[in-house]
């Protein structure tokens, strides 16, 4: 297996096991908390987005410059001390951040979130420890890019997965022997995320290349940010204006609904993420990989790639994305077990699902434009789906509350999907564009769609809840088989098989 396939594998695998247990156990997080908790977690969820405005585009340009070390472009010195700057940057802000949501806790608490029947003084609390949890998460972030850019996506994997389990279900036992209030879950989190960091610091000293005895001095040079500073500004004003593309939603809706209903939002954003999880590992390992060809000047094996992850993507995230959208009620009463919740939540769930299907696609370019070190026509097209987006989802929610939001999430992924991606691929790769939608992703969106909304209507969907899993689990397995065979390269790989054990079985 050659190490893309391994790192993508790793990433997959601890990706499915933290969405699983992420997702699994959110359930019994509200028999224990309550639905109000729950909402705050939600809240601090959006928190932690928001808190991304402040990474100017650094963690992304490390991971790139390390993977540009790994290609040869760079030094180890330069990247050195283009760590050390990072570093103190990175520190300085969390520790701002950190300190302005602790002064503006009790703000947040009395005056902006819609509390009812937990008290002011726990919500502040908890307010207060998220502050630590965001910027320790923060600062983590740093390192995570360094390791990914290192292609060590399958410690990632590991760590991930531990992580996830202390996050997740090692927490349960703080309900079971100490306490179920929010404060005693937040505090759970910020020890875990302080081991977290240590473990993140430790790995990436120990894969930088070694000092040589007598070189010159790592030191603080502004002069290693010379070089990056455009490329990472560029990120910068990108990654803001994504934010607040994916989060004023969740922003807005946290001000004018009650607590208790903002986290049955949150229900239906987190199962949604589902899309999002799933297509995160590909673009982890991907885009360091992009990278690596396009400064080896492998223009030809940049492009193949990209074709081929695009129609692994298509064939992993879109039948993912339809049976969230297609069956979103009966699985919501699968999971949650009130049916009532599922025909008010599925409506939002639907579409935030389907849209977010789209958003795995519509990524693509920017994979792209990163390889190339060139991100301004992202920054246009960015601006362009804010300027439309943002205004729209406000007026949206304030109207027509989650629901609003959901359709406007949905139009405007696909409008984004149908116009700006020819744009990007005209520009980089001219003929790129006509076969990498009506050959990557066309068959397998088509038939896709038409079995997961044939297998949806023609289910008798069951009333008890194992037996709606059953049913779940038979649906995606056939939209999932359906849309491997969709796929050329899928295809050629198990034409490839056949004939290698053919051929083996003859020399036997």
């Amino acid at each position: 297996m050659t190490d893309f396939k391994r790192n993508l594998v790793a990433s997959y695998l601890s990706q499915i096991y933290v969405a699983a247990v992420g997702i699994l156990i959110v359930p019994i997080y509200i028999r224990y908390m309550g639905t109000e908790a729950y909402g705050l977690v939600g809240f601090y969820a959006m928190l932690q987005a928001w808190f991304q405005l402040l990474d100017m585009g650094l963690s992304p340009t490390l991971a790139r410059q390390t993977a540009r070390l790994s290609g040869g472009a760079i030094t180890a010195l330069e990247l050195r001390r283009l760590l050390r700057v990072l570093e103190g940057i990175f520190v300085s802000i969390a520790l701002s951040g950190a300190l302005v949501l602790v002064l503006g806790a009790d703000w947040v608490a009395t005056r902006w979130l819609q509390a009812q029947a937990l008290s002011t003084d726990q919500v502040r609390l908890s307010i207060e420890l998220m502050a630590g949890i965001i910027g320790l998460r923060w600062v983590a972030g740093l390192y995570r890019g360094a390791i990914g850019g290192f292609e060590q996506q399958v410690w990632l994997g590991r760590l991930n997965a531990a992580t996830a389990t202390a996050r997740f279900v090692v927490v349960l036992l703080v309900f079971e022997w100490i306490g179920t209030s929010p404060a005693h879950f937040f505090g759970w989190q910020l020890l875990v995320g302080l081991a977290e960091t240590t473990l993140l610091v430790r790995q990436t000293y120990g894969l930088l290349p070694s000092r040589e005895p007598g070189g010159p001095k790592i030191g603080w040079h502004w002069s290693a940010m010379r070089d990056v500073v455009g490329f990472s500004l560029s990120i910068a004003f990108t990654s803001a204006v994504w934010i607040g593309v994916t989060q004023t939603d969740k922003l807005v809706l946290s001000k004018i609904l009650p607590l208790s209903d903002y986290g049955h939002f949150t229900l239906a954003v987190l199962a949604a993420g589902g899309v999002s999880i799933i297509s995160g590992p590909l673009s982890m390992a991907l885009m360091p990989r992009l990278a690596r060809l396009q400064a080896q000047g492998d223009e030809s094996g940049l492009l193949q790639l990209y074709r081929q992850a695009t129609q692994g993507m298509a064939v992993i995230a879109l039948p993912t994305a339809l049976v969230l959208g297609f069956c979103a009620e009966p699985l919501l009463r699968a999971w949650t077990g009130d049916a009532a919740l599922a025909s008010q939540t599925a409506p939002i769930l639907r579409l935030y699902a389907l849209g977010n299907g789209i958003l795995a696609l519509a990524a693509f370019p920017y994979y792209l434009q990163f390889a190339k070190g060139d991100v301004r026509l992202h920054l246009v097209g960015n601006v362009l789906f804010v300027l439309f987006l943002i205004p729209s989802i406000i007026v949206a929610a304030m109207h027509r509350g989650a629901v609003g939001a959901g359709w406007t999430w949905f139009s405007a992924n696909l409008i984004y999907f149908l116009l700006w991606t020819w744009r990007v691929h005209r520009r980089f790769a001219p003929n790129l564009h006509r076969p990498w939608l009506l050959q990557d992703i066309l068959p397998t969106a088509a038939i896709a769609t038409a079995t997961t909304a044939a297998l949806s209507t023609l289910t008798p969907w069951h009333t008890n809840r194992l037996i709606i899993l059953g049913e779940l689990a038979a649906v995606s397995f056939a939209v999932f088989l359906f849309s491997c065979a969709s796929s050329t390269n899928i295809r050629q790989y198990v034409r490839l098989r056949i004939a290698a054990r053919a051929a083996t079985s003859k020399a036997s």
